[in-house]
């Protein structure tokens, strides 16, 4: 019984799209890919997000880490592979923009809160 191989396409897809086309489309054309808050907010803020998918693209020509506090930018893919550190209240966080990222939001990968350990009494509170 001979067996019969198949070769798996390695590439990501986000709706039908794979990452080489979605690099090549405008972001007004991604917009009409992603669901209705994200594409009005591209579209509101498209200049907004051109300057900052610009200043990301100047900065790594130059070598030096991008770094923004504005949280609410909406992810495209022309901002792919690129290392983009956010601010989340206290420090800038490193954020790696994969495929999966597409549409959301930089915020949403920077927690501003911490995991609560309860582990111990604190110093206050130990009775000597």
């Amino acid at each position: 019984m001979a067996e019969i191989l198949v070769k798996k396409d390695k590439s990501k897809f986000f709706r039908g799209k794979n990452t080489e086309e979605l690099k090549a489309i405008d972001t007004r054309e991604f917009a009409k890919l992603v669901k209705s808050r994200a594409r009005r907010t591209i579209l509101r803020n498209y200049d907004v997000i051109d300057a900052f998918v610009a200043k990301c693209e100047r900065n790594e020509s130059r070598n030096k880490p991008i770094r923004t506090h504005d949280r609410t930018i909406v992810i495209v893919p022309r901002m792919l592979g690129k290392t983009i550190f956010v601010y989340n209240g206290k420090e800038f966080l490193k954020v790696i923009i994969i495929e999966e990222m597409l549409g959301h939001r930089l915020g949403e990968f920077a927690m501003t809160r911490k995991i609560a350990k309860h582990t111990s009494i604190g110093g206050g509170a130990k009775k000597k």
